[in-house]
């Protein structure tokens, strides 16, 4: 099967990709306190780049012949992000650290998959891990200078 691999992870991304959606939904929908009126409308672009590179990565899975996870069943059983009960509870900070954890296990994950897809001679899959790794690590440093963080991506 040719570039087996490369799919395995475009798959991968398929379910934390959907889940990583799912978990910025949830900090959208509990936000609340200092910097709400600037964050919650933010998280609005934060979904639509996550689906939007859901859709591009799902897209390529098909056109190598593979099949993308397409159940919620699927996508909980394979997501390597970590969910949890909605609550009021968490501060907006505590919340944004959460993002930054899923983010940070995405650009790992891309980087996997830059690599495989370098292994595996599929260049053109590789160019879309890398430009979305890009991405990825713009939001790592938003996110962790709001923290008053450095993004800490080396």
């Amino acid at each position: 099967m040719k570039y087996a691999e490369t799919k395995n992870v475009l798959n991968q991304l398929v379910a934390d990709l959907s889940q990583m959606s799912m978990v910025i939904h949830q900090t959208h929908w509990y936000m609340r306190g200092t910097n709400f009126l600037k964050l919650h409308p933010l998280m609005d672009e934060f979904m639509d780049e996550i689906n939007a590179q859901l859709d591009v990565i799902s897209e390529r899975l098909i056109a190598l012949d593979g099949a993308p996870y397409s159940t919620l069943t699927e996508m909980a059983e394979h997501t390597g992000i970590k969910d949890e009960p909605g609550t009021y509870e968490k501060s907006t900070p505590e919340r944004l650290a959460g993002l930054l954890v899923g983010y940070r296990y995405l650009a790992a994950l891309y980087q996997k998959g830059i690599e495989v897809s370098d292994q595996e001679k599929d260049y053109s899959t590789q160019d879309i891990f890398i430009g979305f790794k890009t991405a990825i690590e713009k939001k790592i440093w938003m996110i962790s200078a709001e923290l008053d963080q450095a993004p800490e991506i080396d």
